[in-house]
């Protein structure tokens, strides 16, 4: 008899790539589980886990730091690295942020986090899906949008520029990789279910890089307006070594970031272990 479990994660490049061997039935040691999988949005999917719609997640950082009570991160499958960070854009070069209008792609994106550890006073933020950004400030609908995923390899084309690079002044503020998303399990399902996932997400990421063009045709159907290049360019900075695990590096980077937003009391304090073993 088989366990079912419900998995969300983000009809992104990355999180296809990673996540199509798990769920395509190419893991062999997952015969006997049954994943029912929701592909939506980061925020959409930070906001199911927060209900606890869901067992298994790729969530944001920030957002973890509201569930860590009910959910542990898993060690593999998340998003986190260096140059990786989230970008605010504008149609005016050198635009003074303060007072202005930014469309953001969440309030618990971690984007959203890093900005308001470091933005300017006096910003009006406007939550936005993170691919509507783009062209309200094309549009002249807000005065900047801080922009993630595959947006900042296509915001050029735009007519857009690049303000503040959110990833680069907290790798050197803090001197930490940027951490963005994690996959994250109900506590409930135990311990050695923890670990037993962990070991399954990192199967199906290896399995797609021994194989990288068995999931082609997967990421292409979620993921139809980019560009083949653009899916390209997506995995290759957002799934690197720390996806297969954080590694001490990454564990630090990660609480780092929500010991910052607990110090803002943006979140109530960590349930400890934040990570499974």
């Amino acid at each position: 008899m088989s366990t079912r479990l419900s998995l969300g994660y983000s009809p992104c490049p990355n999180d296809t790539f990673i996540f199509h061997a798990l769920t395509h039935g190419l893991i062999e040691s997952a015969a006997d589980l049954e994943f029912v999988v929701l592909l939506d949005d980061v925020e959409a999917l930070n906001r199911s886990a927060a209900a606890g719609r869901l067992d298994v997640a790729k969530v944001s950082y920030h957002a973890y730091g509201h569930i860590s009570s009910d959910y542990v991160m898993l060690r593999s499958g998340g998003a986190l690295g260096r140059g990786v960070g989230p970008l605010v854009v504008a149609r005016t070069p050198g635009l003074d942020l303060r007072g202005k209008r930014v469309a953001v792609p969440g309030g618990r994106t971690t984007a959203k986090l890093l900005l308001e550890l470091w933005r300017p006073e006096g910003l009006e933020l406007e939550e936005l899906r993170y691919d509507a950004i783009i062209p309200a400030v094309a549009g002249g609908e807000v005065d900047a949008g801080l922009i993630i995923h595959e947006s900042r390899f296509t915001y050029m084309a735009h007519g857009l520029l690049a303000l503040v690079d959110l990833g680069a002044w907290w790798e050197g503020e803090v001197g930490e990789l940027v951490p963005l998303g994690a996959i994250v399990a109900r506590r409930s399902l135990g311990a050695a279910m923890h670990t037993r996932l962990a070991g399954l997400v990192r199967a199906s990421l290896e399995y797609a890089w021994r194989r990288p063009g068995a999931s082609t045709e997967y990421v292409a159907a979620n993921a139809q307006e980019m560009s083949e290049e653009v899916r390209r360019q997506h995995i290759a900075l957002y799934v690197n070594d720390y996806s297969l695990d954080v590694g001490v590096d990454g564990e630090r980077a990660a609480r780092r970031l929500l010991e910052r937003g607990l110090s803002r009391g943006l979140f109530p304090a960590l349930r400890e272990p934040i990570f499974a073993a």
